[in-house]
């Protein structure tokens, strides 16, 4: 069998889509109402992407000690386009804020603390399970400065907007979590340079978030940004526009829009072995903002599935590193590991995804819903304060 396969791709995603189904039997499925139903349906595909594009990495790493982009358009795009498009849909959903904003104004304390509780809490949960791991793996003992470890663990903490460093003497401690954890510092960069968009659109946001958005420039120098993850956002931004012209809008929702959606992602993955590339960003960008201006493909982005998929996408984006390393290295073993043919290594990983959904879903229900309804509850009492 072909370690890069599409075959066990799809074997995946059906058992990922049927632990959906199963879950959402007891508990309900989301709603499919407002503007963006369909970008809520593809985020959960997204996210079951970059698994998936890890787990191929993983089973190359085994072999080569080398943990880089597989042999695979469609595995390397599988990560690449998929995080893509998840800054197309920051980008896209919060400049449409500010377009919205100039009627109805931004409410700037309340957007800030929603994305701290949308994304912190749960974030704070793997990093636990990070410096969990690192302990066992260094034996309890510490085996570095411990000044130097806390300095580690703060870097982390925060983000990794200032590197994600080895711990404790754990050579390769970012790939614990897969390196996921690098998308985030950009997400943030987005969010905190929104005031200086807004000034930009005719609002007025208040001065310390203009200072906030300034720092944020000014800091840009201390941390390694790489210009080809931010184009991306401009395509977000470009659909937040494109998305209120009527004529777009109506030919979005028809059939060959559907179908040119899934040629211009076709073609991406197909001709281009990189998603950091103009054209197939700008493929890419096509297809999002068809999308955004409601195309379903075919209804399969509005489907149950779909959107209660979608609403666990950040607990797989984070958590499937972890679930990885912990089968390769503390269930398996990397020796064994190395030595399992392609489709064992396959058949694992499809023994997995339900796994991977069930922990995401307990991890929604418990830890992010939780805190993201707790926004006007927090706002409240800071305001109050």
């Amino acid at each position: 069998m072909d370690p890069v396969s599409s075959l066990p791709a799809l074997a995946a995603l059906f058992t990922a889509s049927m632990t959906i189904h199963f879950i959402t039997k007891r508990v309900g499925t989301p709603s499919a109402q407002g503007r963006f139903a369909s970008i809520d349906g593809l985020r959960g595909y997204l996210a079951f992407f970059v698994f998936l594009h890890h787990s191929a990495i993983w089973y190359f790493w085994l072999r080569t000690d080398q943990w880089k982009v597989p042999p695979s358009n469609l595995y390397t795009h599988f990560g690449q386009s998929s995080v893509a498009l998840f800054f197309m849909i920051t980008a896209f959903l919060f400049f449409s804020k500010l377009i919205d904003g100039r009627k109805r104004g931004i409410d700037w304390e309340k957007l800030f603390i929603s994305r701290f509780l949308r994304l912190v809490p749960l974030y704070l949960l793997v990093m636990l399970l990070l410096f969990l791991i690192v302990t066992l793996l260094s034996n309890s003992t510490l085996n570095e400065p411990f000044l130097k470890l806390i300095k580690g663990v703060i870097r982390w903490v925060g983000f990794t907007i200032l590197g994600a460093p080895d711990l404790n003497g754990i050579s390769r401690t970012s790939t614990i979590v897969a390196g996921v954890t690098w998308s985030l510092p950009y997400e943030w960069f987005f969010y905190f340079l929104l005031p200086l968009f807004a000034l930009a659109l005719g609002l007025k946001p208040s001065l310390p978030y203009l200072i906030l958005s300034l720092v944020c420039i000014a800091s840009l120098p201390i941390w390694p940004l790489q210009i080809q993850h931010l184009l991306p956002f401009l395509g977000g931004i470009a659909s937040s526009f494109l998305v209120r012209i009527n004529a777009f809008r109506q030919f979005s929702v028809k059939g060959i829009a559907s179908l040119l959606v899934f040629a211009c992602i076709s073609i991406a993955v197909a001709i281009f072995p990189s998603a950091y590339e103009t054209l197939p960003l700008l493929l890419l960008s096509l297809a999002f903002t068809l999308i955004a201006a409601g195309n379903t493909l075919f209804g399969i982005l509005i489907s149950p599935i779909s959107r209660s998929l979608g609403e666990l996408a950040y607990s797989i984006y984070l958590l499937h590193g972890i679930i990885l390393f912990v089968v390769f290295t503390f269930i398996v073993g990397t020796t064994n590991a190395k030595n399992l043919s392609p489709l064992m290594h396959w058949m694992l990983i499809i023994g997995l995804s339900p796994i991977l959904i069930s922990i995401s879903f307990l991890t929604f229900r418990f830890i992010e819903r939780p805190c993201m309804q707790s926004t006007n509850t927090v706002t409240n009492y800071l305001r109050s304060r």
